[in-house]
């Protein structure tokens, strides 16, 4: 794999949700496998990049309902986390974490808008995956851990 063929990328803020039932399970997204987006193929987080003059907090629920056409009926901050792209001339972007409580069954009523699949994965396995997106598998492993803090 050439890590740099392709569309230039251009790192934005942005949102993702961990999506969790109360058993432990993250729902992830099967990304897309277009080369002008970051990680494509990976599996990961669903969420977005922030627009411009948009709150995080209604950026997810706009990522939410493209995505998954879902509507959360709570949604929690969580972590941010600051990747530095200043090595390509962006400077920091965060990375907003929010956590979302599901019940199983609400997946059936999810309707995938964007990438090739979900599913909804156990923690461990999250983070034993092939090809997990690497700062969404560190947040599912803060998500995870965050009794131990």
């Amino acid at each position: 794999m050439d890590l740099n063929a392709g569309p230039k990328l251009i790192p934005s803020p942005a949102v993702a949700a961990l999506i969790v039932t109360d058993d432990g399970r993250y729902l992830l997204q099967h990304r897309d496998d277009f080369p002008r987006i970051f990680f494509p193929g990976f599996w990961g987080l669903f969420g977005g990049a922030v627009e411009p003059g948009e709150k995080v907090h209604d950026t997810l629920h706009r990522e939410l309902a493209e995505e998954l056409g879902f509507t959360p009926r709570g949604a929690r901050h969580f972590a941010t986390t600051i990747l530095d792209f200043g090595f390509g001339g962006y400077g920091p972007m965060p990375r907003h974490f929010f956590e979302v409580a599901i019940a199983p069954e609400d997946v059936d009523t999810m309707v995938l808008g964007e990438g090739q699949g979900l599913g909804l994965v156990a923690g461990p396995d999250v983070l034993t995956m092939p090809n997990v997106v690497p700062y969404d598998a560190t947040a599912v492993w803060q998500h995870m851990t965050r009794h131990r803090y």
